[in-house]
C-alpha cells in the first residue's frame, strides 16, 4: 500500500473485510455439520443441502446486488449487502427445524451473492493500476481469513455457545457499515461514467460476449470446485475419518488458512510480473503431488503439513482471480458481470458437499478419496482452460481516474 491515498487505503480495507466476513459467515455451517445434524436426527447428508443451497442462489444476489451497484453506486449497495446477510445469518440461530434452516440458508445465500462482485470492483476501480495483482491476491485472500476467523471462533466459543451461538456471532458483520459508511468513498471510475451518462444494460452485453461469458462461467465453475472441494467436508474429514476433537480441527484449520492467505498474496503479486494465466496455472499443477500427503496421510503434523501446503496452491491460484474476471469484462458490467459469472460457477459446483459426501460414505466414509477425486480432476481442468484463455496483465481501469481524483476525491 506504499504510495496509495487514504481513500484508496480505506477502499482496500473495507473491500477485504466485507469479503472476509461474508466468508467467515460461509464458513461458520462448515465446521458445525456434524452438530446440526446431532441436533436435528439427519445424516451429515441432509445438512450438506444447505451448503448446496447457498451457493446455488449465490447468482441470484451477484445479479440483484450487481445490476444496483452498476445503477445506484458501489458504496451504498455494498452497505445494504452487507446489512442483508448479516440480519439473515442471525435469523439462522433460531432455526428451528431443518426445513426452516435450509429456507433460511437459501435466503442468506442470495444475500452472500452480491458481495465479491460489488466489493471487488470498488476496489479494483479505485487501487493504482500497478497495485492490481497485489490488491486482487489481498481481497481474495479474506475468503481464507474469513475461514481463518470461523476457525477461531469455533475453537474458541462452541464448546460454550453451542452451533446457534456461533450464528449469533456471525451476526458481526454488521459492524463494518459505519467504517464504510464515514471512510469509504464511491468508485472514481463509476462516479466518472455517471457523469458521461454511460449505459449500465447487461443483456447487449451478454449477447456481445456470450462467448467470453460461457468460458468464464466454466472457468469459475473449475475455480469452486477446487476450493470447495478442498475445504467445505475437510473439517467433517478431520473429525470423522481421523477422531480429532473440536481443538485439534481447530489449529489444522488455522495452519492451513493462514497457507490460504500467504498463497493468495504471493500468487496475485507473482502475477503482476509472470502474468495471470502462468501465475494460475503454476499453481494449480503444484497442488497435484500434494493431494498424497493432504488426503492420505496419518497423523496430525503430516495431515496439518499437507493441509498447509494445498491450501497454498488452491488459493494461490484463486489470488489471480478477482484481478483476471476484473480485466476481462467490459467496463461497464464490473459491478455485476464478474460477481454474476463467478456465481453462476458456483451454481454449477455446488453440488460438491453433497456430491462428495455421497463419494465417501459409498466407499466407507473415505472422504480423503471423495477430495482427492474432486481437487485432483479440477486442477487438471483449470490448467487447460486458463491455457486457452488471454492474459490482462498489464490493462489500465483506475491509474487515469485516480491522477485525476487523487488531490480533490468526489464524495457520496
Amino acid at each position: 500500500m506504499f504510495g496509495w491515498t487514504s481513500r484508496q487505503r480505506n477502499v482496500a480495507i473495507a473491500s477485504f473485510l466485507s469479503w472476509t466476513l461474508d466468508a467467515f459467515d460461509f464458513f461458520i455451517l462448515v465446521f458445525l455439520l456434524s452438530d446440526i445434524a446431532s441436533a436435528f436426527q439427519v445424516d451429515i447428508k441432509e445438512v450438506t443441502i444447505a451448503i448446496l443451497l447457498t451457493l446455488a442462489v449465490r447468482p441470484i444476489g451477484a445479479l440483484l446486488f450487481g445490476r444496483a451497484a452498476e445503477k445506484y453506486g458501489r458504496k451504498p449497495i455494498l452497505m445494504i449487502n452487507i446489512a442483508c446477510f448479516s440480519v439473515f445469518e442471525l435469523c439462522t440461530a433460531a432455526a428451528p427445524s431443518l426445513t426452516i434452516f435450509l429456507i433460511l440458508r437459501v435466503i442468506y445465500g442470495v444475500a452472500m451473492g452480491g458481495v465479491w462482485g460489488v466489493a471487488s470492483s470498488l476496489a479494483m476501480e479505485t487501487i493504482p493500476d500497478r497495485s492490481r495483482g497485489f490488491m486482487s491476491g489481498v481481497f481474495q485472500a479474506g475468503y481464507p481469513f474469513g475461514y481463518l476467523l470461523a476457525a477461531v471462533v469455533y475453537g474458541l466459543f462452541f464448546n460454550t455457545v453451542g452451533w446457534r451461538g456461533m450464528f449469533v456471532i456471525g451476526a458481526v458483520p454488521i459492524f463494518l457499515l459505519p467504517f464504510i459508511w464515514f471512510k469509504v468513498q464511491e468508485s472514481p471510475v463509476w462516479l466518472a461514467a455517471r457523469e458521461r451518462k454511460e449505459s449500465t444494460a447487461l443483456l447487449p452485453v451478454l449477447k456481445s460476449q456470450w462467448k467470453l461469458c460461457l468460458y468464464l462461467v466454466v472457468l469459475m465453475a473449475a475455480f469452486n470446485f477446487f476450493s470447495h472441494g478442498t475445504q467445505d467436508l475437510y473439517p467433517s474429514f478431520l473429525k470423522i475419518q481421523h477422531g480429532f476433537d473440536a481443538h485439534t480441527v481447530s489449529l489444522i484449520a488455522i495452519g492451513y488458512t493462514i497457507a490460504s492467505i500467504i498463497g493468495g498474496i504471493f500468487f496475485g503479486s507473482l502475477s503482476e510480473r509472470i502474468g495471470r494465466k502462468k501465475a494460475i496455472i503454476i499453481a494449480a499443477l503444484l497442488s497435484l503431488p500434494v493431494i498424497p500427503l493432504w488426503a492420505f496421510s496419518s497423523g496430525t503434523w503430516t495431515i496439518g503439513l499437507g493441509a498447509f501446503l494445498m491450501q497454498f496452491m488452491v488459493q494461490g491460484a484463486w489470488g489471480v482471480v478477482p484481478s483476471y474476471l476484473t480485466e476481462m469484462v467490459p467496463a461497464n458490467t464490473r459491478a455485476v458481470l464478474p460477481g454474476f459469472v463467478y456465481q453462476l460457477g458456483n451454481l454449477l459446483a455446488s453440488v460438491n458437499a453433497t456430491l462428495q459426501a455421497y463419494i465417501a460414505e459409498s466407499h466407507g466414509h473415505n472422504y480423503g478419496l471423495a477430495m482427492a477425486i474432486v481437487a485432483g480432476t479440477v486442477a487438471i481442468v483449470i490448467s487447460i482452460l486458463v491455457a486457452f484463455g488471454q492474459d490482462t496483465r498489464g490493462k489500465a481501469i483506475a491509474g487515469a481516474i485516480n491522477n485525476q481524483t487523487a488531490d480533490h476525491p468526489a464524495k457520496v
